[in-house]
């Protein structure tokens, strides 16, 4: 009998390793041009009964991010066609995005998410089934690698300083502070044993292995799950907030720095825009296993406009 838990703790290494067994020119790779594939990752639940479902989506492109606005291109079903899901699709595959919290009696139903783009329709289907069930196991070994957790890390908490809707212009730069809370766990890497990179079958690294990528040899660079992520923290970050546009022209925004470490409690950081409209900006406090999300809505207007 197939331990499915364990195969979906196992299943970023097992993919590692089934593409390091197959010859690189025999995959087709496209910078642009391709859809966005919407991806159920798990659900989890909460202390009042309910429970979230757990989306993130591959964005077929290796170069080229898509934006799909909320409307028959980019639904739910049931339960209302915007449910918060992002509309900026950044390239390659992005885990563990955004969570719905459905109510402790939804039962056998499927929630369902179409993207519809470059004249394709996908659809992911979110359901309770216990296979599919999120523990720290899964975050583990999907964004933090293999290794003894040790005690049971619990996810940061992030609060944004400030108001939820802001306004700008063109012609400024707009401050961003989190204040963030966690409970020191995972320990940081830098004192965990190294492991062998994993290479293809042309000895090109795919993943690099822990403690072991400052002293990789150089090769070809070969994308992998864990560098094609978006929301990561730069090696030596152990607590962090990472920003990203979630709706809105990515092309437009400019954070400095987009990665920040948590200091005294807080990470800030500034961002501008070159156009105006409206964004949703949000930013993940990240303890390099669990990324919890705050949001902030900014309208911008042209230069001395606002």
């Amino acid at each position: 009998m197939i331990d499915w838990k364990r195969w979906r703790q196992g299943g970023l290494l097992g993919l590692l390793i089934l593409g390091a067994s197959v010859s690189p020119r025999a995959q087709t790779r496209y910078a642009v041009g391709q859809d966005v594939v919407p991806v159920f990752e798990g659900w989890e639940r909460n202390a009042d009964g309910s429970f979230n479902m757990v989306y993130g989506y591959m964005n077929r492109n290796y170069e080229e991010p898509l934006d799909i606005p909320v409307g028959p291109n980019n639904s739910f079903e049931p339960g209302g066609v915007d449910q918060g899901q992002p509309t900026h699709f950044y390239n390659r595959r992005q885990q563990f995005v955004f969570k719905i919290r459905v109510p402790k009696d939804w039962g056998k139903k499927d929630l369902v998410w179409t993207l519809v783009s470059r004249g394709k329709t996908e659809k992911a289907f979110g359901s309770l089934w216990p296979v599919w069930e999120l523990d720290t196991g899964v975050y583990q070994e999907n964004r933090g690698g293999a290794g003894e957790l040790g005690d049971e890390d619990e996810p940061p908490t992030a609060k944004l300083i400030g108001s939820p809707t802001r306004s700008a212009t063109t012609s400024e730069k707009l401050s961003l502070t989190v204040e963030v809370t966690d409970d020191g766990l995972p320990p940081p890497r830098k004192g965990r044993a190294a492991t062998a990179p994993i290479r293809d079958s042309d000895g090109a690294i795919i993943s690099a292995g822990r403690g072991a990528a400052a002293s990789a040899p150089a090769g070809p660079r070969r994308e992998s799950p864990l560098t094609q992520a978006i929301v990561r923290l730069d090696p030596g970050m152990a607590l962090g907030v990472i920003w990203v546009v979630y709706r809105g022209d990515a092309s437009h925004v400019t954070f400095d720095p987009n990665k920040v470490a948590v200091k005294d409690g807080k990470a800030s950081t500034t961002v501008q825009f070159s156009a105006p409209g409206t964004y949703v900006l949000r930013g993940y406090a990240d303890d390099t296993i669990f990324p919890v999300p705050v949001d902030v809505t900014v309208n911008v207007t042209g230069s001395g406009t606002r």
